[in-house]
């Protein structure tokens, strides 16, 4: 009998093999390629717009058309060189066993029909549960990133704090806060006069003093404050509010305390990352993205909370069609615990990646990346003409090209040109941001495939470029 939408035995093991070579050759050879390579839209229609195929084609020759029209136009933010914005450095392990779970299609939204791999995500919650020093009370889900663990955290927050009722309420976090956070409350139904963004400190964290004045003000206005959220490793400089001291005003005040540790909380896993995380395990809610500092591949975040419960009280519903699943008692639904119903089997890679690396192997990689972003650092101080902004901190560094003689706006139009020029030469890949109304160059270091000589090349390579744009 002939199947549709069906390959051979033999045809199957062509393609397979052939793809793990290539994803092998990509592994090895990744830090001899460009960063990155872009084409411009008009090229990109030329080579890949077309009609739906009316027959098919040979998959072997699909995938040579893939490697020459697709994968060879890709920022690669695995790249050792890759510093730009956070980099997923991912893993083969990891790789891996998201092949795993595509190909056996795994359906992870409950206990019936995936015991196996809820059990999975059960344990891997729970590693990172205690990595973050919450209590056996805290459980958490996996979801598809930083930016959808934050509007889940802050789902739960909604729910329990105001029972769904947010007229008048205020939710609070400083100007370094992630754009997740904005766009989440966006999507939960709060306005922007609800959301007060505090200014931060020198060193770009939350001011806890202008924040107590905020919460007094808009208490004496008529408004309710429900909710503070803080940052653990900010996007821009890896700042780390001060969450000892807003876990106290938090439970003094009755405030809902949410920690964005999409980027940061991750440090746990060695030793300095859990001496300034300091005050992480008193938090109601927080983010981690494994696909960031974890080395895993997209798509893969995490929300933790406090009480196991409030995701259940805030996302459980029972339509009759899904009746047979709740059935036993002790069995869990993720569809319960969050806003997806259908949800893939993200855990898997995580799983396996501590599996076979132990917590031992991603200690001693969370930790270069803290080095290597010292190393960045020592660099820059090491130039004329070159300014360290921000200390290296959690991974991050910034700094900007000071040439005397310059205005401001011509200072500021010459580091962002220094990223262009980065972007067009191709050996590695830095990101700009503002701080505080000037334009500076920014690295993240988490790679742990990273080497000093990819650092302190691009540091030259940056410092070259810009005595030819001075020129």
């Amino acid at each position: 009998m002939t199947f549709t939408l069906n390959l051979s035995r033999e045809d199957m093991r062509a393609l397979g093999y052939r793809i793990v070579d290539i994803l092998v050759e990509h592994f090895q050879d990744l830090p001899e390629k460009p960063v990155t390579r872009k084409a411009d839209r008009p090229t990109m229609e030329t080579r890949l717009r077309q009609a739906i195929p009316e027959q098919g084609a040979n998959a072997l020759e699909v995938l040579d058309q893939l490697q020459q029209d697709v994968f060879s136009n890709i920022m690669h933010t695995d790249h050792p060189r890759f510093f730009a914005f956070v980099p997923s450095p991912s893993n083969f392990v990891g790789v891996m066993a998201d092949a795993l779970v595509s190909g056996f299609n795994v359906f992870a939204g409950t206990w019936l029909e995936a015991s196996g791999p809820t059990q999975i995500e059960l344990v891997t919650v729970d590693w990172l549960r205690q990595a973050c020093g919450l209590p056996d009370s805290a459980s958490g889900l996996f979801v598809s990133g930083g930016s959808m663990a934050n509007m889940t955290a802050l789902a739960v927050a909604r729910h329990i704090k105001l029972g769904d009722r947010i007229e008048g309420a205020a939710v609070y976090f400083s100007d370094q806060t992630h754009s997740s956070i904005e766009r989440g409350l966006r999507v939960l139904g709060f306005q922007d006069h609800q959301m007060h963004k505090i200014q931060s400190d020198d060193c770009f964290r939350l001011d806890v003093s202008a924040l107590q004045r905020a919460v007094k003000a808009d208490r004496a206005s008529g408004r309710l404050p429900f909710c503070v959220v803080a940052n653990a490793g900010t996007t821009n400089t890896g700042a780390i509010d001060p969450l000892p001291a807003l876990a106290d005003y938090c439970h003094q005040e009755g405030l809902w305390l949410h920690v964005d540790g999409a980027y940061g909380a991750a440090a746990v896993f060695c030793e300095r990352g859990q001496a300034l995380l300091e005050g992480l395990a008193r938090v109601d809610s927080m983010s981690l993205d494994p696909h960031k500092w974890l080395f895993q591949p997209y798509e893969i975040g995490c929300v933790l909370v406090r009480e196991e419960r409030w995701l259940k009280e805030t996302f459980h519903i029972l339509p009759e069609y899904l009746a047979d699943i709740e059935r036993r008692e002790g069995e869990v639904n993720f569809c319960d615990r969050g806003i997806q119903l259908t949800r893939g089997f993200r855990a898997l890679k995580l799983w396996m990646s501590l599996q076979v690396f132990g917590r031992a192997g991603f200690q001693e990689a969370v930790n270069r990346g803290f080095e290597m972003s010292e190393i960045a650092e020592a660099a820059v101080r090491e130039l004329p003409n070159w300014q360290v902004v921000t200390p290296a901190q959690m991974g991050v560094v910034t700094f900007r090209c000071v040439p005397e003689g310059l205005s401001p706006e011509k200072l500021n139009r010459l580091n962002r040109e220094l990223v262009d020029e980065m972007i067009a030469d191709g050996f590695a890949m830095i990101s700009s941001t503002m701080l505080r109304g000037q334009t500076v160059l920014r690295m993240c270091t988490i790679n742990p495939r990273t080497i000093k000589a990819d650092v302190r090349e691009t540091i030259e390579r940056l410092d070259n470029m810009s005595k030819r744009l001075l020129q």
